[in-house]
């Protein structure tokens, strides 16, 4: 088997590479292109869990970033266990062609428990006086300490938060060198956020991202020229494209004035009740399941749904099929956005009673997805001085939360979920040996494609 490393530069598409990625323009002119048509919904777990398996989400169950767990009566985002993806592997059916194959998963998702041979992902540890401490997980767990000891702690809050920077996929960059080195897997998988950031902040506004696209350009030069030395092959992913949007969506909140979701007040602030309301939202970026507790209100909610301003279309029955979106996970009712608007999980109507978890980076919480935990209030000019009052406060002992995210949708810019209609924005496969023979690929083709690169002498 041929060594392979598969390098998933997140949001990057045939759009956004030109004169401020040249050494990813150069990769491109060398080597064979094609665009993936994304899977729907086109966000990181259902997109990688495709890639992976080569089956859509009707078949591997990850039909977003998080849904409702029908038994727990929750919502859960950002799980890690690998066991949560139904079906085998691409590393798991390689392995059964050849004993001597191994694999390495640096921070592609549910990398937890997974049957590859390394792997390493983000684990905070969440101590009992409140603080979350960066950290992460690895298999075997002595990559954990030789990694930061020789790389320093993972950097958690430029992972994900308003500090997100270079620093977190340059870190995983070096992880992957360095794994590599220690342990020469077949198969490397690595994931580079880098560009998620700023694009979901401001767009596709290019005096604003040009300075992002040369640092991941830089990051994936250091990998690929690694990666070429030890005569492997290299390609270059991504999962979705991310367009221009201008118009937040507010479902559970359509629903709680129509009488059909229900709040619990605790402390004086308000928390969404799933298993007790009739009808809610699971917003996932562009997408959103919503899931009846009352399913007699299906034909009323999607008619309520088709005349709500920016949503495009409502699947449900023999469209969620034809989507192959139909899950036991999956919403009732899936809600696709139109190109300008997004989804988003608030729920409350005032924002003196939103939860506390609202104004701070809180994944796990919040029943739905919160880009505005990558921003802090831009009216705010006291923001910075607050939060390092508030790290001298811990550091001190003391308890205290970082309360600094605005409860305003409207400052994100960019955003992703839906299938676009330009190709432009749609996410890509580059390779550096002549093994493309397409130019458009299914999102299921890259389980394929891959494993017959890996398999050629």
């Amino acid at each position: 088997m041929r060594k392979t490393v598969v390098i998933n530069v997140v949001g990057l598409t045939k759009r956004l590479i030109g004169e401020h990625t040249p050494f990813i323009k150069s990769f491109l002119e060398k080597g064979k292109f094609a665009y993936i048509t994304p899977v729907l919904p086109a966000v990181t777990c259902a997109a990688q869990s495709t890639y992976l398996t080569g089956t859509y989400p009707s078949e591997h169950g990850i039909v977003g970033n998080g849904w409702y767990f029908k038994d727990e009566c929750e919502v859960k985002f950002w799980r890690q266990s690998n066991k949560l993806v139904q079906g085998e592997k691409l590393w798991e059916k390689l392995k059964k062609q050849d004993d001597n194959f191994t694999c390495a998963n640096m921070f592609w998702w549910y990398n937890m428990y997974a049957s590859t041979d390394f792997n390493v992902t983000p684990r905070p540890n969440y101590l009992a006086d409140g603080r979350k401490i960066p950290d992460i997980y690895s298999h075997p767990a002595p990559l954990r300490d030789t990694l930061q000891k020789e790389l320093g702690t993972f950097p958690l809050f430029q992972f994900w938060g308003p500090k997100t920077s270079i620093r977190s996929s340059q870190w995983i960059a070096d992880a992957s060198i360095r794994t590599d080195e220690l342990h020469d897997p077949t198969l490397t998988l690595i994931y580079l956020p880098h560009l998620d950031y700023n694009l979901q902040r401001h767009g596709l506004n290019f005096e604003i991202i040009a300075k992002d696209l040369n640092e991941i350009d830089a990051v994936v030069k250091k990998l690929v020229t690694h990666y070429q030395k030890k005569e492997a092959r290299v390609v270059l992913l991504s999962e979705y494209g991310i367009t221009n949007v201008d118009r937040p969506i507010h479902l559970n909140r359509l629903f709680r004035k129509e009488g059909l979701l229900s709040i619990r007040i605790e402390r004086g602030l308000e928390l969404l009740d799933a298993g007790a309301s009739k009808v809610f939202a699971v917003a996932d970026h562009q997408i959103a399941h919503i899931y009846l507790n009352d399913t007699s209100l299906k034909m009323k909610v999607k008619g309520l749904l088709e005349k709500v301003p920016g949503v495009e279309k409502v699947l449900c029955d023999a469209t969620l099929e034809d989507a192959k979106l139909l899950h036991d996970r999956c919403g009732d009712l899936v809600v696709v956005a139109d190109a300008r608007s997004w989804f988003t999980y608030y729920f409350w109507l005032e924002d003196g009673k939103a939860p506390d978890y609202a104004r701070m980076v809180d994944i796990h919480k919040k029943p739905g997805y919160d880009p505005v935990e990558m921003l802090t209030d831009p009216k705010d000019k006291l923001v910075m001085p607050k939060v390092i009052g508030k790290l001298l406060k811990k550091k001190m002992g003391f308890r205290t939360v970082m309360n600094i995210i605005p409860l305003e949708a409207e400052l994100v810019k960019g955003s992703h979920g839906r299938i676009p209609e330009d190709a432009e924005d749609h996410p890509i496969f580059i390779a550096d040996n002549q093994i493309l023979d397409q130019t458009h690929l299914k999102p299921t083709d890259v389980f394929r494609i891959l494993e017959e690169q890996i398999n050629q002498p």
